[in-house]
């Protein structure tokens, strides 16, 4: 066993893992509610640039879970915390703040390179919805239940949707940033554009 191994498949103490589960529980509260915010703006001039930082910082998150050796939930049976938040009014916000770049291909899995058409919306809607429901058992004060939902569903769900909505965004401002030479619809570079217009993703 490789040392990398060995630390990696060590379980936390509790006081770790409580801190470990809180520090998640804060990752996941503030995609939550910047997703939300960001589906607010009308203007959606820094849209794509926020969307881009927080699903990456996200993406940290679920790495970190995927990270530790698997969590065992409490019961055998996911304890009800109550119905799914409705998200569909911030999926439809989303959809009219991304038109048309909302819809995007990719590959589901490298290793079976099927094309699969998917849209920004649906996708942040459903990872929102993922991570949702692991913070509602942490508040529920159900640590270990969390964890559990958190880290289940990065390797089953959220972490794949995730990954893809980043490479999509990415690719937004990489045609509006550098004016790749790959062919792309023009009204969809002339979304981006002016979607990243006056907004300095580099920072600088």
């Amino acid at each position: 066993m490789t040392e990398m191994t060995e630390m990696t498949s060590d379980r936390l103490s509790d006081s770790a893992t409580e801190e470990f589960a809180q520090q998640i529980a804060d990752q996941v509260e503030s995609f939550l509610v910047a997703l939300q915010a960001i589906s607010r703006d009308e203007e959606g001039g820094a849209a794509i640039s926020l969307l881009l930082l927080e699903v990456s910082q996200l993406l940290l998150a679920g790495a970190r879970l995927g990270a530790q050796a698997d969590f065992e939930p409490a019961q055998e049976y996911q304890p009800d915390v109550g119905p799914d938040p409705d998200l569909d009014a911030m999926r439809l916000r989303l959809a009219t703040l991304l038109d048309p770049v909302d819809t995007y291909t990719h590959v589901f899995d490298p290793y079976v390179p099927e094309p699969v058409t998917a849209n920004l919306s649906d996708e942040l809607t459903s990872i929102a919805n993922d991570v949702a429901n692991g913070l509602r058992h942490f508040r529920n004060g159900d640590v270990a239940e969390a964890l559990w939902w958190w880290q289940f569903s990065y390797v089953s769900s959220w972490g794949t949707s995730a990954s893809t909505a980043l490479q999509a965004l990415q690719s937004i401002v990489t045609h509006a940033r550098l004016d790749a030479e790959v062919e792309l619809d023009a009204e969809q570079v002339a979304a981006a554009d002016e979607m990243l217009a006056g907004d300095d993703v580099t920072g600088r």
